[in-house]
């Protein structure tokens, strides 16, 4: 028989895939002798079966009550009893954290009874009836999805009615009337009563919390933070502590280090006579969880002592959610908390200054992602926004964009491509797309605990909270500045999330100094810079991978050497024959016979051959890749349309032009429905006699013209677009003529390797025969993608990709992060066989997934030699190939 449901006692820490993050956390402090309230654990299988038939299994009843008669005899009480009631927390607890995404219910036991005789025991009414109206408004909302401004108005209605402005302003009678107020919705809106039976509230909070696995917005955050979707959730049942008994009470968020600097002190929030969901929904504010000592020194000291063994007992940063229950501290949850990437290069570096970790795990604790939040630029001279007021530096970073009061309108304006503020009173979980969309969320409520800021956190966006000076109308789209500005939606704001301060109008940004750094322009060193150097020093002393760049002039080249490339993977020819230089391909298209075509390449080949020194001057002594010309001819030549039409005009006008004319003929002649799948890479060296041997010769010359300099140049030619390996051996041929014959005129030694580029399926599952004429093997995993799948990225990221996101047909586009399953098969298949033919082959990948954490963690595991990716990207990429080296 499965078992479903674990005691606290049973667990540990590294049972998150059974247990969910909290229930293994929960187990973890149990078995550290904290103080944890009593409870149990129903699994993540449970969760898988019921979410696969509708139905919880079995024997998961039978289990439940078991763990629920062990925990009445622990607590010496029993769930509802009308006496003197057991209640318990209904809480979801994924592997990995999703904060605010799914369910939780408070009070599970309350009914018509229980709650006098919570009364009674806690001789405070007021507390029993505010107990139950947060009982049957989570249950309301959660269990049996009521709209929850049902309930938020129906309280707003009461303190309207009393003249107050906050929940702890209502006393017991007022509560009593909310309870019936609750009650009624609930029965208008689901045509039955709230149910009374603590058992059935418990198991219909359980199934729901199961349900809210696959909820839209737990959905969309997964998909955001690339979450497998098969995971489930377990369900935590836990013996209520109250932290709503009054000013000896209270409930709170810890960290042992600031989440969002990484330093060292008292963070977090604490608020008096109030219940977790208050602190985290941001609803009331808190105060500084230092002014806890304040208020109660024996927990507050006895929170300092188990904070510190926490985070020496799991060698990092720890979240922490307690309650206070009339003086008595009660750890309701740890976990490894999410930080900010400033935090998480910084606490890396320190704890292994501590002697927590070594240099190993500080680089697995570590991302690409995180890097490159880092590489973001800042606020610089702030003199181009007026100041509004400052909140709390909830996560860093610099956002500038319109202001936007509700999701709905960010996702659209987003998408239309303006960029956006997010502002809001508070945020809540059906936020997320908003959150996602926007540039950075600004709240006038909350702390640096509430759900905007550890979101915003999570997802590296820049967000400051708890504005408390700011007016925010979100009905009337318009908030409200201390000194009476106002700022409509549309207005641009800039908000910075490193000092919470707050900006009208558009405030210019500068580089970051960790960019400053990797430039080599850094006049003063600070701790993030150090952090940084550290850790991708170590990236650099223990990876496999090369990390090249993709780079098509000397100045990209130029900057991604002083970024750590150690050479050119992909320098595209393409893009040295548009601008001034279109009319050469025009003539050479127009080319009447052999003479005409000659003449056109003369024009080109000087121009190609200044490129070619600049970029080999840049690089010098390390490996550039050049692509011959790949994209078909359609991009260098007017549009068939727009010509029609000129030369129309033109005759109907009687200024005919005889070489429009000619144009428009040759614009015909090599018009393809389907271009990208036409007459392009090494097809155009088959079919223009001379255009691949002129762009060799520019290549040789440069090689030839940088040596006699006392250079050191290491050209190697890849030619494009090879589905059969005759179309090599052809194109191979005339390469190492064109070689010979300069090595010859220049009187110098050009050894160049010479290879291909596989971006089509058939290349790949050829690999072997192809090898055979190759020197080396680049993937060009952009076509890969488009010619595996079947569309063309141009035409479909906009029209439908949405909806396959929103289906779970992709979890992230395949542009984005490598197809693994599919292209990454692919890649797998020719580096095998293309090995196994030739064993001295040299494998790389120059699509722009040689920038993307996870593919570069593919493409280690497949045994490629190196990356490439664009010149901002290489940091990551560097420090993603240590981190492939040491997971």
């Amino acid at each position: 028989m499965t078992t479903y449901v674990f005691d606290f006692a049973e667990g540990n820490k590294d049972q998150k895939d059974l247990l969910g993050g909290k229930g293994a956390n929960l187990a973890e402090m149990t078995n550290l002798g904290l103080p944890v309230p009593p409870g149990f654990t129903i699994t993540t299988e449970a969760c898988k079966a019921y979410l696969s038939t509708g139905s919880a299994p079995d024997e998961l009843a039978g289990q439940v009550c078991e763990h629920l008669a062990a925990l009445e005899k622990a607590m010496g009480k029993k769930l509802g009893d009308p006496t003197d009631p057991l209640l318990v927390s209904v809480r979801s607890g994924a592997k990995f954290s999703m904060p605010g995404m799914m369910e939780t219910v408070l009070n599970v036991g309350l009914n018509d009874e229980s709650v006098q005789g919570l009364a009674r025991q806690a001789d405070n009414e007021r507390f029993a009836q505010d107990s139950y109206r947060r009982l049957l408004q989570m249950f309301g909302k959660t269990v049996l999805d009521i709209d929850g401004e049902l309930f938020e108005s129906a309280i707003e209605d009461a303190k309207s009615a009393k003249g107050v402005q906050a929940d702890v302003d209502l006393d017991a009678d007022d509560l009593r009337g909310l309870v019936e107020k609750f009650k009624q919705i609930i029965h208008d809106q689901t045509g039955r009563d709230f149910p009374q039976d603590p058992r059935e509230q418990m198991d219909l909070a359980t199934y729901a919390v199961f349900q809210s696995w696959n909820s839209p917005r737990a959905i969309l955050y997964r998909r955001q933070e690339r979450i497998p979707a098969d995971l489930g959730t377990a369900v935590n049942i836990v013996a209520m502590v109250f932290g709503n008994l009054g000013a000896d009470s209270g409930t709170g968020v810890a960290f042992t280090r600031d989440p969002s600097t990484g330093m060292r002190g008292i963070y977090g929030d604490y608020l008096q006579n109030a219940q977790g969901e208050d602190v985290v929904a941001g609803v009331r504010n808190t105060v500084p969880l230092a002014d806890l000592e304040k208020i109660d020194k024996k927990s507050y000291d006895q929170l300092l002592e188990i904070m510190s063994t926490l985070e020496n007992h799991y060698q990092d940063l720890c979240d922490i959610e307690f309650t206070i229950e009339r003086g008595n501290l009660w750890m309701l949850q740890t976990r490894v908390g999410k930080r900010t990437a400033a935090a998480a290069f910084r606490i890396a570096t320190a704890l292994i200054d501590e002697g927590l970790i070594d240099r190993d795990e500080a680089l697995r604790r570590v991302t690409g992602d995180q890097l490159a939040q880092l590489m973001f630029p800042r606020f610089g001279d702030r003199s181009d926004g007026k100041k509004l007021t400052k909140g709390m530096n909830a996560s860093p970073g610099a956002a500038v964009g319109k202001v936007v009061f509700d999701s709905p309108t960010a996702v659209r304006m987003a998408h239309d491509g303006e960029k956006v503020i997010l502002v809001r009173r508070e945020t809540n979980p059906d936020d997320l797309n908003g959150m996602i969309a926007a540039e950075g969320i600004l709240t006038s409520r909350g702390g640096k605990t509430s759900h905007a800021a550890v979101v915003a956190r999570g997802m590296g966006k820049t967000c400051v909270c708890g504005a408390e000076e700011l007016d925010v109308d979100t009905k009337g789209k318009k908030l409200t500045a201390p000194d009476g500005t106002v700022v409509s939606e549309g207005d641009v704001i800039s908000i910075d999330g490193s000092t919470g301060d707050v900006f009208l109008g558009e405030v210019a940004v500068t580089d970051s100094p960790v960019v400053e750094y990797f430039e080599g322009t850094l006049k003063e060193e600070d701790d993030l810079v150090q952090a940084v150097d550290k850790i991708i020093t170590h990236a650099d002393g223990v990876r496999r991978l090369g990390i090249r760049t993709n780079a098509d002039n000397g100045e990209d080249a130029a900057r991604a050497r002083r970024f750590g490339a150690t050479g050119i993977g992909l320098c595209r020819t393409e893009h040295m024959f548009l601008g001034e230089r279109r009319q050469h391909v025009e003539r050479l298209i127009l080319a009447d016979g052999k003479e005409e075509r000659e003449a056109a390449l003369a024009e080109l080949l000087p121009l190609q051959r200044g490129d070619f020194v600049e970029i080999f001057e840049a690089m010098d002594g390390l490996p550039v890749t050049v692509r011959l010309l790949d994209p078909p001819l359609h991009e260098f030549l007017p549009d068939l349309t727009d010509l029609s039409v000129r030369v129309a005009i033109a005759e109907e006008q009687g200024k005919s032009n005889e070489k429009d004319r000619k144009l428009l003929d040759a614009v015909r002649r090599l018009h393809e429905q389907n271009p990208m799948l036409g007459l392009r890479g090494v097809r155009l060296g088959i079919v223009i006699p001379g255009l691949f041997a002129m762009q060799v010769r520019a290549i040789a010359e440069a090689a030839a013209e940088r040596r006699k300099a006392g250079g050191d140049p290491h050209a190697e030619i890849m030619i494009p677009l090879v589905g059969a390996v005759q179309e090599l051996e052809l194109i191979r041929d005339e390469t190492e003529k064109v070689l010979a014959t300069v090595a010859e005129e220049q009187s110098v030694e050009l050894d160049m390797s010479i290879g291909t580029m596989i971006e089509l399926p058939r290349a790949a599952l050829t690999a072997g025969q192809i090898a055979g004429a190759a020197d080396f093997f680049s993937f060009g995993t952009n076509d890969l993608t488009q010619t595996a799948w079947g569309f063309s990225r141009d035409d479909v990221e906009a029209a439908f990709f949405a909806r396959y996101l929103e289906g779970g047909i992709f979890g992230v586009s395949p542009f984005e992060s490598l197809d693994v399953e599919g292209v990454g098969r692919l890649v797998r298949i020719a580096t095998e066989e293309g090995r196994a033919a030739r064993p001295d082959l040299k494998l790389g990948i120059c699509g722009e997934h040689g920038g993307d954490p996870a593919s570069v963690h593919f493409f280690h595991e497949v045994g490629l030699d190196y990356v490439s990716c664009s010149p901002f990207r290489v940091p990551v990429a560097r420090l993603e190939g240590g981190r492939a080296a040491v997971l």
